[in-house]
């Protein structure tokens, strides 16, 4: 084979890989407008009337779940099957997003952490990354993390309205969540960095409580001594 032959072969992959990057390209946008559409839905609950229709805003979330499912089945058919690592930054981000969507509809919903497998099932892709296209790990505690400041909005946003409860409950949550990721040994430069947040998280939600505590809202908020008579 010429010089000139095998330069026009590189050329070829070359070609037949930035074609398959493009079609890559069109559907991650189309997720990344579903995923705008469901963060404004979602932003709602953290206006006053919000809180009323907490229930009403998860339904519509998990409605968009269905769009969601088909253009990651979309997706899937756009590269090949045993190179998803090789362009998984593509969708990196806005894989991270979903995932603190779902986690942000499950937890309004139940107050429980939502878990990998869950995720995947909701996003109707694989938890497992030998049997194709996945929820990779790091994506899922990404997701997690956002969604840990996401509630430490949601506690202060609380007070605002009026739920003084709400609060007490999320503290737990994060001081679990919190816990549960001093288990990890996190060598992700990105993830670890995310988790150095969390704490911030922790403290502005203990503020919140803290601030409760001295005005005697958080025993009303339990139900004891500091409610009406």
């Amino acid at each position: 084979m010429s010089v000139s032959d095998m330069f026009v072969a590189l050329q070829g992959a070359l070609t037949a890989d930035q074609d398959i990057r493009e079609e890559i390209r069109k559907v991650v946008q189309a997720l990344e407008q579903t995923a705008r559409e469901m963060l404004t839905l979602m932003q709602g609950v953290h206006q006053g009337p919000g809180f009323q229709d907490i229930p009403t805003k998860c339904q519509k979330a998990r409605e968009h779940f269905s769009t969601v499912k088909t253009q990651l089945e979309s997706l899937k058919t756009k590269f090949p099957s045993d190179q998803y690592y090789r362009f998984h930054e593509h969708w990196r981000f806005v894989l991270q997003r979903l995932v603190f969507l779902a986690a942000f509809v499950v937890y309004l919903e139940s107050e429980t952490l939502v878990t990998q497998q869950t995720v995947a099932e909701i996003l109707g892709i694989e938890a497992d990354r030998e049997r194709g296209f996945h929820l990779d790990i790091e994506d899922y505690l990404s997701g997690i993390l956002t969604l840990a400041s996401e509630l430490a909005r949601l506690a202060v946003n609380s007070v605002t309205a009026g739920d003084y409860s709400r609060p007490l409950r999320i503290s737990t949550f994060i001081n679990e969540l919190d816990s549960g990721f001093r288990l990890l040994n996190l060598k992700n430069d990105s993830l670890r960095k995310r988790y150095d947040g969390l704490k911030y998280d922790v403290k502005k939600i203990e503020e919140v409580v803290y601030d409760l505590s001295i005005r005697g809202l958080s025993k009303e908020a339990t139900g004891g001594a500091g409610g009406e008579k």
